[in-house]
């Protein structure tokens, strides 16, 4: 044999034992992806449940399991607790999906999304701020939908958030000797909550910090409003020291 029908029979043989070597490629139907995606859904596995419900979005072969796929998918995320992820997700569902039954649990998951994100005080607030922005679309949406009082709630929870947020801004800006910038937040604060709790807490602060800002009348207006609004609360006696040091 010569060296060029060598060549010809080692190629054909190594083409051979690569071919035996190799798994084929199994193209599963739709249904079986989906049913298997169903299956990880239920053990918990939530990861895996993703991957095959990808594969049946992939095929394009039932809009019908796609849909349920495509919600899925945002519920996999959710439960994993992936909810930058679950949030993107749920969003894309009721994008393509304005009028589906599930539409509104889609924008009430999406509103947890954001809302399980949300983390201290002093971090970034674009989670609450997300979440008010969800929920009251679905309070617009769906003002008799089945999670409306646990929407409700979360707002209530939410705004309470707001607005300690603003009130550690202010105190910083008061403890820094930024008075006039304390002033304008713990301002801003009381209109912008004017139904929430701790609007005692901001009446106070307001004081404090035109005292420290040499506003003597403006000072004990506010402590006064302090006074006569919340007769009961606790940041009276501080109020009542804040006076006897400035007068």
């Amino acid at each position: 044999m010569n060296t060029s029908a060598k060549l010809i029979s080692a190629a054909i043989l190594t083409a051979a034992l690569l071919q035996g070597c190799s798994t084929p490629q199994i193209n599963k139907p739709t249904d079986v992806l989906f049913r298997e995606g169903e299956q990880a859904y239920q053990s918990g596995h939530y990861e895996d449940a993703i991957a095959q419900w990808k594969k049946v979005k992939e095929s394009y072969q039932s809009p019908e399991l796609t849909t349920k796929a495509e919600l899925g998918i945002a519920d996999s995320y959710f439960l994993n607790k992936d909810y930058i992820e679950s949030a993107a997700a749920y969003e894309d569902f009721r994008k393509l999906h304005p009028s589906h039954p599930q539409a509104a649990f889609a924008l009430y998951r999406q509103g947890l999304s954001y809302y399980n994100q949300i983390n201290r005080i002093d971090t970034d607030q674009t989670p609450v701020k997300n979440a008010v922005t969800i929920f009251n679309s679905y309070l617009k949406q769906y003002p008799a939908g089945e999670n409306l009082a646990e929407v409700q709630d979360k707002i209530r929870d939410c705004r309470d958030k707001q607005l300690q947020y603003e009130i550690y801004v202010g105190r910083f800006y008061l403890k820094t000797d930024i008075y006039k910038a304390a002033i304008g937040r713990f301002e801003e604060a009381l209109k912008a909550f004017p139904d929430q709790a701790r609007r005692d807490e901001v009446l106070y602060y307001l004081g404090r910090a035109y005292l420290e800002n040499k506003e003597k009348a403006k000072g004990r207006e506010f402590f006064g409003r302090l006074a006569k609004e919340f007769p009961a609360s606790p940041f009276i006696a501080d109020a009542n020291k804040a006076m006897d040091s400035f007068f």
